[in-house]
């Protein structure tokens, strides 16, 4: 288990992060949001031994962590990290190499993840050869290839088409299903919802709201009724509870504060000729922004 607790980073007097908490259990995926300059990679860091907070501790399996753990650690950072002059197969004995890996181990696991990835044929290549969507995916290779128990995601899918996409969404959960503890971060939140399970948004370094994301979308009492069919948007704008109401080539939206109001909505809209009618809860990206942009308008 990895554990943060009550965790602060100052950069002289500039408070990074502050009083953070939160913690992952092995064969668990965690998202960390948060806008640019949030915290997030102040937060990787200390996670990894690489800060150390002026107060509060990042435990790993109970004890502090720290370099000595860097064997079972993946990091893949969102700007790209590659020796672009080096072929694929030294730059990934180099790798493995500060991971403590025999090389035979290390080009035992590169074959198999170069297949896996459908680029066999890159593996004496130097890495500026590649296109920006391969050498993303050496990066991640550069990641897991010590399958590692704690491993740090940042922007993962940068560069990616949406197949190979699905290849790393495989693989992580691949990973999630043998043990491994994932902290995953995006500014694609749909990716986050998809596989996540719980999750910490931060904003100028605090937590602004976490938990279960189950939780968050029960919690957060908007919704939105989708309907097709021929019904007039002036019948639905005045009822009680709407917020707002939209039409698009395919659906009419109707924004309602909870979805008790959702009955009212349907009890106006039955008497019409509708082949829809579904209450969905707010999409995270939807609470995200109203969390976020509350905590704005505060300042």
């Amino acid at each position: 288990m990895l554990e943060v607790k009550n965790v602060q980073v100052n950069y002289g007097d500039f408070v990074a992060v502050k009083d953070l908490n939160f913690s992952i259990k092995p064969g668990e995926i965690f998202g960390l949001l948060g806008t640019n300059g949030a915290g997030k990679t102040t937060t990787f860091r200390v996670m990894m031994g690489l800060l150390e907070p002026v107060s509060g501790e990042v435990l790993y399996n109970g004890q502090k962590i720290g370099y000595h753990n860097t064997d079972e650690i993946g990091y893949m950072i969102e700007e790209r990290s590659l020796f672009t002059k080096m072929t694929v197969f030294d730059l990934m004995q180099f790798f493995g190499a500060l991971k403590g890996m025999d090389k035979k181990l290390i080009e035992k696991k590169l074959d198999y993840w170069l297949e896996r990835f459908k680029i066999v044929d890159y593996k004496n290549k130097k890495v500026k050869e590649l296109s920006k969507g391969n050498q993303q995916k050496i990066q991640f290779i550069s990641a897991i290839i010590n399958d590692p128990k704690l491993l740090i995601l940042d922007e993962p899918f940068s560069g990616l088409d949406p197949l190979n996409t699905i290849l790393f969404v495989d693989v992580i959960n691949e990973l999630k299903d043998n043990g491994t503890m994932i902290i995953f971060s995006s500014h694609q939140i749909d990716h986050v919802e998809k596989f996540c399970e719980k999750l910490l948004v931060l904003d100028k370094g605090v937590e602004l709201f976490g938990g279960y994301i189950k939780d968050i979308k029960n919690d957060f009492k908007k919704h939105t009724i989708k309907i097709i069919g021929n019904v007039p948007l002036s019948e639905l704008k005045p009822l009680e509870g709407v917020l707002n109401v939209s039409e698009d080539a395919k659906e009419i939206s109707v924004k309602i504060a909870e979805k008790a109001n959702s009955k009212l909505i349907f009890d106006k809209v039955r008497h019409y000729d509708i082949t829809k009618y579904e209450v969905e809860q707010a999409a995270l990206s939807e609470i995200f922004i109203a969390k976020v942009g509350q905590s704005y308008e505060e300042i």
